[in-house]
């Protein structure tokens, strides 16, 4: 029950974080429906089972089944994650990854959730330079979109460097008015 509880209380948290990102940028909507599948039974009750509070419950339960279901169920359900944007190439019989481009409004709402992460998994010793950090480990090897990753990488850069009301105000005011067409997707 301890478990179920503390798992509740992070998605929670997680939640308001990125809902708080994503109203200071005017993406409302993300900001409300962000992350409802952590709510489902599949995911839920595997994250609540494997939950340690420092971590994903998917690194967790990765490394006692070899995959995890959670995160498979998640990825597919959520435009926030790269990972819901690759494709196979219909042009090469060998199945090769084809990441397509994510709408702006999604790679916006990947930076909150990013940013949010680490501020829960991190608690009081969050800094804004941990999410860019993070996504370095894997950056050369993760089959993203060229210009997403690009464009991940700079948000995450002018975190790091000018923090959040900075960034924060650029994506508002300079990044979203400019892809208006994108927006409406």
């Amino acid at each position: 029950m301890y478990h179920l509880i503390k798992h509740f209380e992070t998605v929670v948290h997680h939640k308001i974080l990125v809902a708080k990102g994503c109203f200071a940028v005017g993406l409302y909507w993300q900001g409300l429906v962000h992350d409802m599948s952590k709510f489902s039974p599949t995911e839920f009750l595997v994250s609540a089972k494997y939950f340690q509070g420092n971590q994903s419950p998917n690194n967790a339960e990765r490394d006692d089944k070899g995959y995890s279901s959670s995160w498979l169920h998640h990825k597919g359900r959520n435009k926030h994650h790269y990972e819901y944007w690759i494709d196979y190439s219909s042009q090469n019989k060998g199945g090769i990854t084809a990441p397509v481009e994510m709408p702006l409004k999604y790679v916006v709402e990947m930076l909150m959730d990013r940013i949010a992460a680490s501020k829960v998994y991190n608690k009081e010793n969050y800094k804004p330079d941990m999410p860019l950090k993070y996504f370095t480990r894997s950056m050369k090897t993760i089959p993203m979109h060229p210009n997403t990753k690009r464009l991940l990488y700079a948000l995450l850069r002018m975190l790091a460097v000018y923090g959040e009301e900075t960034t924060f105000r650029y994506v508002k005011y300079r990044l979203l008015p400019t892809k208006g067409e994108i927006l409406k997707k």
